[in-house]
């Protein structure tokens, strides 16, 4: 491809100072025959190169921004397919390199294209219609099969939209069912915590990318909200898209009152015109008495369907009991949310309008609408009550969130409550205000009590939806569309991807907690399934609706309907089942000439000679789970970036962490599994501060915090850029993260060395860092182009507190088999990195000493010397691969590769494999590429394992994958947001 050739020619020309510009001469001689030949310098580099010189021509050269990469138009463009393309490659080549054809996007690569064209974020002002004709809650249903976020409610009317919660996967559940967010006026949190609010900061994200203006909500909560949205803004570029509201008291007052016996009254009204009064009512924790489940030796806490949320609960509990007087906590808060409709006009009657002097025209309306009129023929005035009959009460929605049974003990004794609940006299029923629904929030364990079942009691025949994490909904995968892709993929190459680790419905029952929860309580009680509505209006449609709920379908009707379309696809499975297992048939086997007939004979099947690190390996080494593969936002195929690179028995390290992470651990693991998944973590590292890549981050922490709670321990090392640091801190306001960080550039190559050789002296910052470090290694050293790109401002770094973080993390690496653990800068935003790998050395049977493997992962960038130096020798490249061949401009203006730059990074690095990931969301499930140049490369998909032992089978792989979406390597047609890739 041009482009490729053009970084060789590039690059060359720092080696002849006769060139000097590609841009204002014409090519030389035919360029080297590979990158591998013009990047095989010592590190940092050769003594023979000039380093200052050698990037200053690359970036002199290609920093400016090609023409027209920044209209919209060109993003949703298939380049490779149109006769205008054909024609630029064409006179591309005929030019040579132009600062069109190659390069990075300086601004973006310093953080300065965010302020071009800069939006003017302002709040929706919608035509609000107070005769609203369809209005229903409806149970969005986030967390039911993974059990990791709290389920969110959608409150519809005709012009507006409300959303109660909004954990991590609520995206990528409306993405799938075509529930549009951008009419989302307000948001409110129960609580203020990664479980209810994990989905927020991408949402916010996506909405601010949306249209020419972007778009903004209220967002509403408790007091708390102020430490979720302070944390926000460390990686939100427009903080005037969160016009958050909160309310309650000051979260660290000291409440006496609250604390012995007193009760709450405490109302707040956030909403209330015309269409809905929606009011809330907070929850504290009351700690006078102990509830039974919560005293030591409770076999609750060690049930495995209770969950980690109610160890934490109790936990809780336990920690604030000690003492009669407390201050509220960041969490402790609870809300219910209290919607309410106007009232339902009588019906109109004509008659009696006539009557008194009336003529048929606008003042009908306006008696409908409640207003009075002067009569047309009388003079009087007439009142609604003259014309309507008797008023129906509007319906009454409540949103009901009791994380513990602390903070039930005050939901039971409330005064605020008191009007809502039924009365059996007469006399009261008058005073009572009748509620329709009560959505709870509350996790099984809570509702399940004797205490909360009769406070259920109170309202009388309203309908309860029980939609917290319910053990019916276990089996029912949230995200249809991804399972069913799953399916197929495990059906056609188990090895590469396993079947989903879920607990089967007959498990669960014969767990002691499943018999002490009913599926169903009474006719009044339902246990909530996606998508499942309780309308409000029309009024003669009052009731639940299961319409809407999602069929569920089975594994088998999945595999029927795949071998209904591709019938290549059964012989096709037994050939790579016997090419996994080392039967491949060679001579008339019915299975390989079928095989022949789908796949391309290519003539890296009958390469290559084994790396020595992979000499002996076992199954239990290491294995490379791809959670999330693809870019920018979740979708309903692909989630976002996220690695789990599984040392099994010496645990595991996370490479990247974007939302719906833990959603996926469980997927791929199980409940249980996901759990000592996340309490074996190692270390967690991120590339860099898009969305994409680490607000998945909050949620693994926590729950690992609560899983060993009660086990000693040490605080998990997460290692990222220094912006990271400061959402962290931010976030820890909130909730207690149980970690500790560590800046990207203390573990560059070059800062470890300089900690090894200063290990038993007293280090000070300068020993730590570097001085070519302090500029981001060679790549940024003082006086190049992107030395500014850098030295960008930053939370200062206790030079004190980094020593002995280096000392830990090499302890933990050195325990779980790992030499190092390396960052090394790449170009896409500001403080973007990529991370080597390396396993130490072993020795086998014979004594024969076997090098360690190593994986890089390149996380988010353009091509560039560090990354192909980095890669030198890897039997592992993952490399990102966001855009196919024919958008090189998209890609460069985004600073992200091309799916060939990133095999000539992998080739030119002699890397045994490449794995291609973070794909654009415009390929939903397959991305385009060209298969002459994947000789060693597979393409990554949402829960792909690769296990070290498979490493040379796994390029052939890539034919079946082809046969698999042979019908469907055409990009959806969807609005792809940019904001945060």
């Amino acid at each position: 491809m041009p482009q490729i050739s053009n970084l060789r020619l590039l690059i060359s020309s720092a080696n002849h100072p006769r060139i000097l510009s590609p841009l204002t001469l014409k090519p030389p001689p035919p360029p080297p025959p590979s990158l591998s030949h013009l990047f095989r310098l010592k590190h940092p580099f050769s003594h023979t190169q000039n380093p200052r010189f050698l990037f200053a021509a690359f970036s002199s050269s290609y920093s400016r921004k090609p023409r027209n990469i920044e209209q919209p138009s060109s993003l949703g463009r298939r380049n490779s397919s149109s006769k205008a393309d054909n024609k630029g490659k064409m006179a591309m080549e005929e030019k040579g390199p132009t600062a069109e054809s190659l390069g990075f996007n300086k601004r973006r690569a310093e953080g300065k294209d965010k302020n071009d064209g800069k939006k003017n974020l302002q709040l929706k002002v919608r035509k609000l219609n107070p005769v609203n004709t369809i209005s229903y809650v409806q149970i969005l249903g986030t967390g039911m099969d993974t059990q990791d976020t709290a389920p969110s409610v959608l409150l519809f009317f005709d012009k507006q939209r409300f959303i109660f919660n909004a954990g991590e996967g609520l995206q990528r559940f409306c993405t799938e069912h075509k529930i549009k967010l951008s009419k989302i006026d307000h948001i409110f949190l129960s609580r203020v915590c990664s479980e209810t609010a994990g989905g927020l900061p991408g949402l916010l994200l996506t909405l601010a990318g949306m249209g020419e203006e972007g778009m903004s909500v209220n967002l509403w909560g408790p007091s708390d909200l102020k430490y979720l949205v302070d944390a926000m803004k460390s990686f939100i570029p427009n903080a005037a898209m969160v016009h958050a509201r909160s309310f309650g008291p000051t979260v660290g007052s000291v409440d006496v009152s609250t604390a012995s016996s007193g009760t709450s009254d405490d109302l707040y009204v956030p909403i209330n015109d015309e269409v809905v009064k929606i009011s809330a009512v907070l929850l504290r924790p009351r700690y006078s008495k102990v509830s039974d489940t919560t005293k030591e030796g409770s076999s609750e806490l060690d049930d495995p369907l209770v969950g980690v949320n109610h160890l934490a609960e109790n936990l809780l509990v336990r920690r604030m009991h000690s003492t009669a007087e407390f201050a509220l906590k960041p969490g402790d808060l609870s809300v219910v949310y209290i919607c309410e409709l106007p009232e339902i006009k009588g019906k109109f009657d004509p008659k009696k309008a006539a009557a008194l002097g009336l003529r048929p025209g606008p003042k009908y309306r306006e008696l409908q609408l409640g207003n009075s009129v002067q009569s047309d023929r009388q003079d009087i005035m007439v009142h609604p009550s003259d014309v309507l009959g008797p008023s129906v009460p509007g319906p009454i929605v409540l949103v009901v969130d009791c994380p513990t049974p602390s903070h039930l003990q005050e939901l039971s004794s409330i005064h605020s409550l008191t009007p809502y609940y039924s009365y059996p006299s007469e006399e009261s029923k008058e005073m009572c205000k009748k509620v329709d629904c009560v959505i709870h929030l509350s996790s099984a364990s809570v509702t399940c009590s004797t205490e909360y079942q009769q406070w259920m009691s109170r309202f009388g025949e309203a309908q309860h939806i029980m939609a917290g994490h319910q053990p019916k909904n276990i089996e029912i995968p949230i995200l249809k569309s991804s399972a069913r892709i799953a399916s197929r993929l495990n059906y056609l190459c188990p090895q590469f991807f396993p079947a989903p680790g879920f607990w089967s419905l007959p498990q669960l029952k014969s767990l002691p907690s499943v018999s002490k929860t009913p599926s169903e309580f009474s006719s009044c009680q339902v246990t909530a399934e996606n998508l499942l509505k309780f309308h409000l209006r029309p009024y003669a449609q009052l009731g639940l609706d299961r319409s809407g709920i999602p069929e569920i379908t089975s594994r088998p009707k999945i595999i029927e309907e795949l071998i209904s379309e591709i019938p290549e696809i059964l012989d096709a499975s037994e050939h790579i089942t016997q090419m996994l297992h080392g039967n491949n048939v060679t001579n008339g086997g019915s299975a390989t000439m079928q095989a022949n007939k789908v796949m391309i004979e290519e003539p890296w099947l009958h390469e290559t000679a084994l790396p020595s690190c992979l000499e002996g390996v076992t199954r239990e080494d290491v294995e490379i789970v791809l959670l999330g593969t693809g870019s920018s936002q979740p979708s309903k195929y692909r989630n976002v970036s996220s690695i789990f690179v599984n040392l099994f028995s010496k645990g595991s390290i996370l490479l990247d962490c974007g939302e719906g992470t833990l959603g996926q651990l469980k997927r791929r693991f199980g409940i249980e599994g996901a759990d000592e998944a996340v309490k074996d973590l190692r270390c967690i590292w991120i590339s860099h501060i898009h969305a994409d890549h680490h607000t998945g981050l909050a949620r693994i922490l926590a729950l690992r915090r609560d899983l060993l709670n009660e086990t000693p321990h040490e605080p998990l090392i997460v290692v990222g850029p220094r912006q990271l640091k400061r959402f962290l801190d931010a976030y820890q306001k909130l909730e207690d993260l149980d970690m500790q960080f560590l800046d990207c550039r203390h573990t560059t190559e070059a800062s470890l060395k300089t900690f090894e050789s200063n290990e038993d002296k007293d280090v000070s910052e300068s020993a730590c860092v570097p001085s070519d470090q302090k500029n981001g290694s060679t790549l940024f050293a003082k006086g190049s182009r992107m030395e500014s790109y850098w030295k960008r401002p930053g939370s200062p770094v206790d030079s004190a507190a980094v020593f002995p973080l280096l000392k830990t993390l090499k302890e933990i690496l050195r325990d779980a088999g790992l030499e190092a653990l390396i960052s090394f800068p790449v170009i896409h935003c500001p403080q973007a990195y990529g991370a080597v790998l390396k396993a130490a050395d072993r020795t086998n049977s014979t004594g024969k000493k076997i090098p360690g493997w190593k994986i890089v992962y390149s996380g988010d960038t353009r091509p560039c010397p560090e990354l192909v130096e980095a890669s030198r020798g890897a039997t592992v490249l993952i490399h990102e691969a966001t855009f196919e061949d024919g958008m090189v401009e998209e890609a460069i203006a985004r600073n992200h590769s091309t799916t060939q730059e990133a095999i000539e990074v992998g080739d030119s690095a002699g890397a045994y494999r490449i794995i291609l990931t973070h794909f654009s969301q415009r390929y939903p499930k397959i991305p385009v590429f060209d298969e002459t140049h994947m000789h060693k490369t597979c393409i990554a998909f949402d829960m792909m394992s690769v296990n070290l032992a498979d490493l040379p089978m796994l390029p052939r792989v890539l034919p079946y994958l082809k046969l698999l979406f042979r019908d469907e390597m055409i990009a959806d047609d969807i609005d792809v947001a940019t904001v945060a890739i």
